[in-house]
């Protein structure tokens, strides 16, 4: 039985949503700074948009971020938190997002953040 289940699930039972560990290295990094590195990244798949790779908070470089008030919601997901990657100032608002409590489904995403490619690099190995 769910303790938190999605409500988006309830309401579209056949949406597919998928979370594998990667098989690689991951990278971020912004103005020549490195934000993250990790070998035990997951990427969540979700039609229609492109996977997404998060990165364990273990693996993040905290002190380069700033947690700002920024949140939004996602009925499959829950409510996702932000943080700004301060080594590139504004251009990097709210680069980075995780979802702190995620709904059951998607509980393996805890704890794990990702970033905006287009505000970050991010390189996959």
């Amino acid at each position: 039985m769910s303790s938190n289940p999605a409500p988006g699930f309830a309401q579209n039972p056949s949406k597919i949503i998928t979370i594998e560990p990667h098989q690689g290295v991951v990278t971020v990094s912004a103005g020549g700074v490195e934000i993250a590195r990790s070998s035990h990244a997951k990427v969540l798949a979700e039609t229609p948009y492109p996977p997404v790779v998060y990165i364990p908070f273990e693996d993040i470089d905290f002190e380069k971020l700033s947690k700002t008030g920024h949140s939004t919601h996602c009925p499959y997901k829950g409510d996702a938190s932000y943080w700004s990657v301060d080594p590139i100032g504004e251009p990097g608002k709210n680069a980075m997002w995780a979802y702190e409590a995620p709904y059951d489904e998607t509980i393996a995403i805890k704890d794990h953040g990702a970033f905006y490619t287009n505000k970050v690099q991010i390189e996959v190995q």
